[in-house]
């Protein structure tokens, strides 16, 4: 099978979005493929801008000769682990869940999540100015 343009858009990249703290809007990437990042006023607007973005990112690295990773599966991941914690973190995790209406688990996914999301794309900002 040859892997042209369409082959890698048709593939089910993990597409992250967060809202832009320092300007009005969201932004968009694929965290397998660095620097393929968009903004968009609203959260659908990036979404639909990292189309063409993504096809300009292979199109870019198909002419070039450049690797392009293919998605990452999820089958040798549990979606679980332990982790031990000081009482007193563990007792404000437990207040602020509360406050929020949300089991402790959930909340702290929440809390990754955000923090996994703000490290990826200023990891992508980086690559786009270095």
């Amino acid at each position: 099978m040859t892997k042209d343009i369409n082959y890698y858009m048709n593939l089910p990249y993990r597409v992250e979005i967060v809202k832009d703290s320092d300007e009005e809007g969201y932004v968009a990437f694929i965290p397998e493929l660095k620097g393929c990042i968009t903004t968009g006023i609203s959260a659908s607007d990036a979404l639909l801008s990292l189309d063409d973005a993504k096809e300009a990112w292979f199109s870019s690295a198909l002419e070039n000769g450049d690797p392009i990773p293919e998605p990452s599966t999820l089958k040798n991941y549990s979606g679980e682990f332990k982790l031990r914690m000081p009482k007193s973190l563990h007792r404000r995790l437990m207040e602020r869940s509360k406050e929020e209406g949300v089991s402790m688990n959930q909340y702290c996914v929440m809390l990754l999540s955000q923090g996994e999301a703000y490290a990826a794309v200023n990891n992508s900002n980086s690559a786009m100015h270095a």
